[in-house]
């Protein structure tokens, strides 16, 4: 039935991915009332956003201890959708000391607002309301900054020797803050080092920051930066400050020293003799070139989308009209729907649009035994479907040559891509990033194996994206997303990265196939960019685009 792709086709639309734009928010709390008399909150942020009426944590700032007022130095990296109302959940959590989990927070209110609004505004308080939706005394202010084209990282490492010593029975517990001086004279918190305890000569670890966040780019702007001895009141004592520029720290680079002497305003008027409150000293600054998923593409880079299909005996026998292989003359079934919309999109960054395509759960002729990942045009030697049309003919023409069997393993095909994933590794060039699109219909059955073989996949240029098709209980899929928590392997290793996105098909049911295609892809740009970044690999070949990014020294 040739019509079916063209049916497929007819019937998903496609849109072209819109054009997004990274917004860094910045957040800071006022007139957060005390726990009891004796003690002030230790105040976090969680940033939730909406999808499909359900709210999702995006991330959370670091806890601040005994604050009522506090500016948080954690930055919210968000992608901003002209064309959609993305909307967003900030809530303020009381989080008790020895603890950084929101089980046992105290919940002290919440804002929702949608990022069109924030960023419109650019700045926007509102109060935080309680449950019952009452408004408290306390407020929240989120700022909004669009992230220019300049997202090269800088790694900046600190320390200071003789600094003031403010405690009457231990030395001083110093921490660092850098601040960007605006345009309009305002102050935006870059960072706040952690506090190493009775030192007066700290060495604080060292950290990275983009470009944007330091200076907006502008290597001549102005930076404050002050040391204060920390209190477990909240009440820090101020040591000294110094000011200088990203251009100043850049001078580490060619091998000379940069120290500040750090200053206390109050004690230069008064004291006749003062010279100093310590001396601030630069040990590292190292500037990372962040490129960008185009810069890859550009370089060269294909998008290898291999594609496994589930032919266990649970999507019901094909033949009959409510399986969820049923072939139907006019209307493609999920399976179709979910492997255009994706596949559509990836076959543009594949040169060749020749796709691997597999199966698993079936038993497959001559001999009729199980396979969990047997080619679909039964060429074990090249699986290779020509374009998406290819590989909807090779699953059409497979269907009544199988029979549907089980158990639902998705482990030894994460393992065959991860195999042809690990042999690209070696070459330490950015030429190929592997896509695995799994199409099941229920839980799988080697849970345990297959967090091992993503654990695995997680070190390599690989993603995994897995759509459930049909109306089965995909709760525990859930756990391979990473969304709710780091997955570890059955023996506690931690994935490297995030690269497993799993969406429940029914949930796109009624909404356009490019939704689909966007839910599913939209994490794929940042992977591949932060598995080459952190690997050092450079895009291999440099275009005219990326000539125009460089830093210029």
């Amino acid at each position: 039935m040739s019509n079916i792709y063209e049916s497929a086709e007819a019937t998903l639309g496609f849109i072209s991915s819109p054009c997004l734009t990274k917004v860094e928010l910045r957040v800071a709390c006022r007139g957060i009332s005390d726990r009891d008399a004796l003690s002030k909150p230790d105040p976090c942020v969680v940033l939730k956003m909406q999808s499909h009426g359900q709210w999702f944590e995006v991330d959370r700032t670091e806890v601040i201890r005994s604050s009522s007022s506090p500016v948080f130095s954690k930055i919210f990296l968000v992608d901003y959708y002209f064309e959609e109302v993305q909307r967003l959940r900030f809530e303020l959590h009381d989080i008790s000391s020895g603890n950084n989990g929101l089980r046992d927070a105290d919940f002290l209110g919440a804002m929702e607002c949608t990022l069109g609004q924030i960023v419109s505004q650019r700045k926007l308080t509102k109060a935080l309301l309680k449950q019952g939706n009452t408004a408290g005394k306390s407020s929240i202010m989120v700022t909004a900054e669009e992230l220019s084209g300049n997202d090269d990282y800088v790694e900046l490492s600190f320390s200071a020797r003789k600094l003031d010593d403010k405690d009457f029975f231990s030395k001083s517990d110093p921490f660092l803050e850098i601040f960007r001086i605006n345009d309009d004279g305002t102050e935006s918190l870059v960072h706040r080092t952690e506090t190493v305890m009775n030192n007066l000569s700290p060495v604080w670890k060292s950290f990275k920051v983009s470009l944007n966040t330091l200076c907006s780019g502008d290597h001549d702007r102005e930076l404050k930066c002050t040391v204060w001895d920390w209190d477990s009141n909240g009440k820090h004592d101020f040591i000294g400050e110094f000011h200088t520029t990203f251009k100043e720290m850049r001078a580490e680079q060619e091998g000379k020293q940069i120290q500040w002497e750090c200053i206390n305003p109050k004690y230069q008027m008064k004291k006749k003799n003062y010279r100093n409150s310590g001396v601030v000293i630069l040990n590292h600054c190292k500037i990372i070139k962040m490129y960008s998923f185009l810069d890859y593409i550009m370089g060269g880079c294909q998008i290898q989308f291999t594609v496994a299909i589930d032919f266990t005996a649970s999507n019901g026998d094909p033949r009959n009209s409510c399986s969820l292989h049923y072939i139907h003359p006019y209307q493609p079934n999920e399976y179709l729907k979910a492997l255009v919309a994706v596949g559509e999109i990836c076959q543009d960054y594949d040169s060749d649009k020749m796709f691997p395509a597999f199966g698993f759960g079936a038993l497959i002729p001559p001999d009729f035994k199980v396979s969990h990942d047997f080619a679909v045009n039964f060429d074990e030697d090249n699986p290779e479907c020509a374009g998406i049309q290819g590989v909807v003919e090779a699953y059409q023409n497979c269907l009544p040559k199988i029979q549907l069997y089980g158990p639902t393993n998705i482990a030894p095909i994460i393992q065959k891509v991860a195999s042809s994933a690990s042999e690209e590794m070696h070459t330490k060039e950015a030429m190929e990033y592997f896509i695995l699109l799994i199409l099941t219909d229920g839980v799988i059955t080697d849970m345990a194996d297959t967090r091992e073989a993503i654990v695995h996949a997680s070190h390599l240029p690989m993603s995994v994206i897995i759509v459930g098709v049909g109306n089965a209980d995909f709760t525990d899929m859930q756990i391979l997303d990473g969304d709710d928590g780091i997955l570890r392997s059955p023996k506690g290793e931690p994935v490297l990265r995030d690269i497993v996105q799993f969406v429940p098909f029914k949930d796109f049911k009624h909404a356009s196939p490019a939704a689909l295609a966007k839910s599913v892809l939209a994490e794929v740009p940042n992977q591949v960019v932060d598995y080459y970044n952190a690997k050092g690999i450079k895009p291999k070949c440099m275009s005219d685009y990326e000539s125009t990014r460089t830093f210029s020294p």
